[in-house]
């Protein structure tokens, strides 16, 4: 598979970097991206193919459910770093359909760490079901599990506001919040939040 990537890199500089060498030049000695991304690993969701984005343009962040964890240094560092140094402007949070980590919160596990990290998004979990009767059927069970990626959006959101530099950041108007949504089944980022 490396192999396949060096080829993949290969074709890259040919066909991208080979063709827009002064986007690339400036790259190479400072960024200025105008939005951080904060996003799920999942690999059918890569933020720069599913917004047609260029290099440079996203400040991306990415773990499993896309979840913005209270009182994290590691997530506190990139926020800071985003807002205080790179000025973003704006800071989004995407879900998607199919998520691993959704459907993780109802499965009993022996790992040691995901458990722990999908407790981050859990009160998702129990505020759909607070409003939802049990699926009945797998219908109804798609649109249980939906219902929770987008509500887990949103609690994230909450999450993210409990950091002081984006608290006081989009207080004073520096930088907005958004909840993004991409649907794997039909290629669509919509915004939700």
């Amino acid at each position: 598979m490396i192999e396949k990537f060096l080829e993949g890199n290969e074709r890259f500089r040919e066909d991208d970097f080979g063709k827009n060498p002064e986007h690339y030049e400036a790259l190479a000695s400072s960024q200025h991206p105008v939005v951080l991304w904060i996003g799920c690993s999942d690999s059918r969701v890569d933020p720069e193919r599913i917004t047609g984005s260029q290099a440079g343009e996203i400040f991306v962040q990415r773990n499993i459910g896309n979840i913005v964890p209270v009182h994290d240094w590691n997530f506190a560092t990139v926020l800071e770093y985003a807002i205080h140094h790179l000025k973003v402007g704006d800071i989004a949070i995407c879900g998607h359909s199919d998520c691993g980590a959704i459907k993780g919160l109802d499965e009993e596990s022996d790992d040691a760490y995901i458990p722990l990290w999908l407790n981050n998004a859990m009160e998702a979990k129990r505020r759909v079901e607070s409003r939802l009767q049990v699926p009945k059927n797998p219908d109804e069970e798609k649109l249980r599990r939906r219902l929770i990626e987008i509500e887990n959006v949103g609690l994230q959101l909450e999450h993210l506001r409990t950091y002081p530099p984006v608290r006081i950041a989009e207080k004073e108007g520096q930088v907005r919040l958004h909840g993004l949504y991409f649907d794997l089944g039909t290629g669509e980022l919509k915004k939700i939040f």
